[in-house]
């Protein structure tokens, strides 16, 4: 069976969207016996030079394709040319490609799964355009996938409404191997904060969050490790002098996964107060390092807490709260938070990828014969490639 993925951000861009694709494709190819591919589009957004065209990101074929228009929905009509003999197209996110290719299906037959992972309520912006997009083009262009996945309980009951029959649940899964037990084996007093600068992930909270720790010695730390989004690392910056911490904090742009490992390290705690995320895959790769959650209360970290029992769960807002939660679980000393340590390794290992690729796998086998189309060669003057900007 051929699956083509088709993704608006792959690797070298970092986030759980990403990571989430790249894990499901290798295990699809490596252990399952499919032929995974991957198609995303040629640059990285907030970036104006072009990926190669070709690739293999660990072991997975990858095409990148140009596009125009905003990074809210980037549009890539040339999606067409490119979906080759697939006989099954995995759609992740709601985005331009689930809407082009529901409305397409009729040129090119093919059998359409979507992921959810969060769909596009990331940020409270433009918050009455989605709601109306969402109950209207997004409900009309649902009818023509096989079925809708939802990446966390969270997207399960956003989607319930206007999916109906066609959802189902599989949560998100990590690498196990990634990041295990990586964390510092001996407490410190040291946070750290990985993956996109997006607003919506408060990013800019956790410098006040630190100035409430630092009354309690100034041996508290901040690492902020990942790539800029929507929010630069001179906006961060601005943010840390602000609350007083700049000599605190420390940036580190772009890490490999071996740097994040070194940075996870020097680390015991991870800080997410994000106002929104589709299931939370960072939470999960930091637990698996043995690093304990400080998060916002947010339904999946919600969920997350109660399934793992573990973490500090608070309103984004209650600093306060969150910083004396903090001290004082350090303060219950070196044995009881190696413990917790140990803890957060193990129960990370109830979400594992290889699991879930096998139920995305068995989808795909249970949905194909039932689609009743074969799949069909898209002519290449079919749609216009259009001037990439």
């Amino acid at each position: 069976m051929k699956i083509l993925h088709v993704v608006r951000q792959f690797s070298p861009s970092v986030g759980g969207l990403e990571d989430s694709v790249l894990s499901l494709a290798r295990i699809q190819r490596d252990l399952l016996g499919l032929d995974a591919r991957v198609l995303t589009l040629d640059r990285l957004f907030g970036e104006t030079d072009r990926l190669p065209a070709s690739d293999i990101v660990q072991g997975v074929p990858v095409r990148r394709i140009a596009w125009r228009g905003s990074s809210r929905y980037p549009l890539a009509p040339n999606v067409l040319r490119h979906l080759g003999d697939a006989t099954i197209v995995h759609v992740h996110a709601i985005d331009f490609f689930f809407d082009f290719l529901a409305a397409t299906r009729w040129l090119h037959r093919r059998t359409l799964v979507a992921s959810t992972h969060g769909g596009f309520f990331h940020t409270r912006a433009l918050g009455a355009i989605k709601a109306v997009w969402f109950q209207t083009l997004t409900r009309l262009s649902i009818r023509a996938y096989e079925r809708i996945v939802a990446c966390s309980y969270s997207d399960a009951q956003m989607f319930a409404p206007i999916a109906g029959r066609r959802l189902l649940t599989i949560e998100n899964g990590i690498n196990q191997q990634k990041f295990h037990a990586a964390s510092a084996a001996d407490p410190t007093r040291t946070l750290i904060s990985f993956g996109r600068f997006a607003r919506h992930k408060q990013i800019d909270l956790l410098f006040p969050l630190l100035a409430r720790l630092r009354t309690s010695g100034d041996d508290w730390r901040l690492i902020v490790a990942g790539r800029p989004a929507d929010q630069s690392e001179a906006d961060l910056a601005t943010a840390a002098r602000a609350a007083g911490v700049t000599d605190a904090v420390r940036f580190v742009i772009a890490p490999s996964d071996e740097e994040l490992k070194i940075l996870f390290g020097q680390s015991s705690y991870y800080a997410c107060l994000s106002q929104h995320e589709g299931f939370g895959l960072a939470a999960v790769e930091a637990q698996s390092a043995g690093l304990i959650p400080v998060l916002s209360d947010i339904v999946p970290f919600r969920r997350l807490a109660d399934q793992t029992r573990i973490g500090i769960v608070r309103p984004a807002a209650d600093l306060d709260a969150i910083a004396h939660d903090i001290l004082a679980l350090h303060d219950s000393g070196d044995a009881a938070l190696r413990a917790l340590r140990s803890h957060a390794i193990a129960e990370s290992s109830r979400y594992d990828w290889n699991d879930v690729a096998r139920r995305y796998t068995e989808l795909y086998g249970a949905i194909y014969p039932a689609s009743g189309r074969s799949p069909a060669h898209v002519p290449l003057d079919a749609v216009r490639e259009g001037n990439p900007s």
